[in-house]
């Protein structure tokens, strides 16, 4: 009942519905207490009303912006308090006494102040809103960009602003009760300088030396970096909030390549979203403005995902592009007839050409390459589960997807039975659930299976918990929590904890990543993945979401995973480790893997969770593992060679069509060298015969042109 509560007001929790219930209720309340007439039953009330408003902006309440949108924002919100307060004075019979003129000229004044301090806000943050942002790109000695108003002035200032009328409805009140108007004309003179003093405060962020440079400087400056830097290859996204680990994915390639990167963003949430990386990063939110952007250097483009905005850097014919993508898998996605405008599409291995060669979407053969996938590096090859350690088995499902194919995902028809099977095993197995970030974010039977399934393993834990067969160190999880604990702290002190404070403009002046921090951070994300699975028994089942621990990170401690038909099951691949895979849209085993390469080498599972036992079987004795040579086979298929190494392989490709861009360069500014210099031989060879025929006469009539006449 509440769960559905929940999900109806679009509230994240049980106390943002309760806060919403008492705001909603509180205006009813403070209406009725008005018209009694009752002080304290207005202040109790006006309490609620401002305490609850306040909890939901501090949540980020979806129902606050959905307030807005049927005008009932945050001043409408504040005006009808203000109102009934001036409705409880009438009511009072203090119509005649002079805190019920002061009232009502109060709030006229304040919000007459709002209009001012409105426009101030907007102005200093269009102001200072960059038409490109930056990271590792060296902006602060080519302008000067002021440092922002104080992060206490502009967050959320339309409600700091707004609460500033509690002084004075404070003390109307109690001007009210106590029959003095002292103590309301107080309340009301610290409202008004208060309010008036933010506008003030905010005032001198509006001229002079502290406004940021307009556009054209900050792209000229810009550009004069980039033509200082040189880049030769360019890592292009566009995307969602969501989407940003589409490109996360690719840093740590970038940061390796042997030409220099540079990465071009479109969004600036994927910007907030971005993983630190020592790569330079520009993120041109405008169209015009990329297409404008000095990028004659750049050789390969190199595209993660197949969206509509790519058009704007396609359309630039001096450099190759490339569709590397987000993953690999038997999706509809991977082969996409879009990517029929890249010049090549690089793919993991040679299932990823014959996927082309199968969907026949108008992808030539020559013109896809095998990379390998540089981002499988991390993933450790499986050993055969650890002595004295439970097997562990990770349900990773994919998402619901758009088109509401019963085949995308397992968590609607089969998580829970998966689920259920594996916390019942016996001999036990320890569950990691770690579902897709997508997940439930279009179907709601998604998102609901989603919650039983985390109500099932978060059951499973508590039972085995207290099972006393299974026992656990509290000395070392202390130990293992006290480190969490050092290096979360580190972490947010080295990553930019309250970064959020910081605007756009600032950030792109201070931007530049200092390597050995980066390198910092990476040791410390190493020790918090190590101390994060200390830090609960070996046998503990889990839910994981969020992007700590990384998936990669889940493989390593898994010996088996169940999935669906998605890049996880191709990267799960490269660890060599059993592996089972839903027929969630119930097409037939044989059928299944006619269609789908990945899973050749898969245990298949009906929705009821048939087949299960066969994948444990192989977990626990890895020498009667009947797929285990399919799997090795399958790998090299899926994944290319392992040598040369997927990051060599990928270098490699990037040199190779840096080439083949530059020879079409070259060749086309030889061609128009040609046609300029038989043009302008043409137009030489037409001057002289013109000089020559103006240089005959012209014979008159009856001219014998010299000769005698007989």
């Amino acid at each position: 009942m509440i769960s559905t509560a929940i999900r109806v007001a679009r509230v994240g929790s049980a106390a943002e519905l309760a806060a919403a219930i008492l705001m909603v209720a509180g205006f009813p309340a403070l209406m009725l207490a008005a018209l009694v007439p009752s002080v304290p039953a207005f202040a109790a009330a006006a309490a609620v009303t401002y305490l609850a408003d306040h909890y939901l902006h501090h949540k980020g309440s979806y129902l606050i912006n959905r307030l807005g949108k049927v005008r009932a924002g945050l001043p409408i919100r504040f005006l009808i308090r203000e109102l009934l307060l001036v409705l409880l004075l009438a009511r009072l019979s203090l119509a005649d006494n002079l805190i019920y003129y002061g009232a009502i000229a109060c709030f006229i004044a304040f919000y007459g102040l709002q209009a001012p301090h409105g426009a101030l806000v907007q102005l200093i943050r269009n102001r200072r809103r960059m038409p490109v942002v930056t990271r590792n790109v060296d902006l602060s000695s080519r302008i000067r960009i002021p440092d922002a108003p104080p992060y206490v002035l502009l967050h959320r200032s339309a409600e700091k602003m707004l609460h500033l009328d509690l002084a004075a409805v404070v003390g109307i009140l109690i001007a009210a009760q106590v029959k003095s108007s002292l103590i309301g004309f107080v309340g009301i003179a610290l409202t008004l300088t208060l309010a008036t003093l933010y506008v003030l405060a905010l005032a001198p962020y509006v001229w002079g030396r502290r406004i940021p440079p307009n556009a054209e400087r900050v792209l000229a400056a810009v550009d004069e970096w980039l033509a200082e830097y040189k880049p030769e290859t360019v890592l292009y996204f566009s995307g969602s909030k969501d989407s940003a680990y589409q490109v996360n994915m690719w840093l740590d390639t970038m940061e390796k390549l042997d030409s220099r990167p540079l990465i071009i963003l479109r969004e600036r949430v994927i910007l907030a979203n971005l993983a630190p990386t020592t790569v330079p990063v520009v993120c041109v939110p405008g169209g015009v403005h990329l297409m404008n952007l000095d990028l004659s250097t750049v050789r390969v483009a190199l595209y993660a995902a197949n969206v509509g905005k790519n058009i704007h850097l396609l359309r630039v014919p001096t450099m190759k592009h490339v569709f590397i993508g987000h993953g690999d898998s038997d999706k509809l996605a991977s082969v996409n007839p879009y990517s029929k405008v890249y010049d090549e599409v690089w793919t993991a291995g040679r299932a990823g050409r014959d996927r082309y060669a199968l969907a026949d979407v108008g992808v030539r053969d020559e013109d896809i390459v095998e990379v390998g996938r540089p981002q499988l590096a991390p993933i450790r090859t499986w050993q055969g589960v650890p002595d004295g350690r439970m097997p562990t088995v990770l349900y990773a499902p994919t998402w619901e997807g758009w088109d509401g194919n019963p085949g995308n995902t397992s968590i609607v028809l089969a998580g829970e039975n998966i689920v259920r099977e594996l916390v019942a095993a016996d001999p036990p197995v320890r569950v990691l659930y770690k579902p897709h970030p997508f997940t439930g974010t279009v179907s709601q039977e998604a998102a609901a299976a989603h919650g039983r399934i985390t109500a099932l393993v978060e059951k499973a834990a508590a039972e085995r918990a207290a099972d006393p067969r299974f026992v656990p160190d509290p000395a070392a999880q202390a130990r293992a929590a006290a480190e969490l604990q050092r290096v979360e702290a580190r972490l947010a002190q080295l990553s930019g904890a309250g970064s959020d404070r910081v605007d756009e403009a600032e950030a792109s002046r201070d931007g530049l990543l200092d390597t050995a921090t980066h390198e910092e951070v990476a040791r410390l994300r190493a020790e918090w993945n190590d101390a994060y699975w200390r830090s609960f028994p070996t046998w503990e089942h889990r839910v994981i979401t969020g992007a700590e621990p990384p998936l990669y990170d889940c493989f390593n401690v898994s010996d088996a995973m169940v999935s669906d038909i998605s890049s996880v099951v191709s990267d799960f691949i490269a660890s060599g480790k059993p592996y089972a895979v839903t027929d969630s849209a119930g097409v037939g085993a044989e059928e299944f893997k006619r269609n789908n390469t990945a899973v050749r080498a898969a245990v298949i599972l009906t929705n009821s969770a048939a087949g299960l036992g066969e994948l444990l079987s192989a977990v626990r004795d890895p020498a009667a593992d009947p797929l285990a040579e399919d799997r090795r086979e399958l790998k090299q298929y899926l994944l290319g060679p392992d040598e040369p190494t997927s990051l060599e392989q990928f270098n490699a490709a990037v040199a190779d069509l840096a080439l083949k861009a530059e020879t079409r360069n070259v060749g086309l500014r030889s061609r128009d060298a040609a046609a300029l210099d038989q043009a302008e031989a043409e137009t030489a060879a037409e001057a002289e015969l013109t000089d020559a025929v103006s240089g005959q006469r012209v014979p008159a009539a009856g001219d014998t042109g010299g000769a005698t006449p007989a």
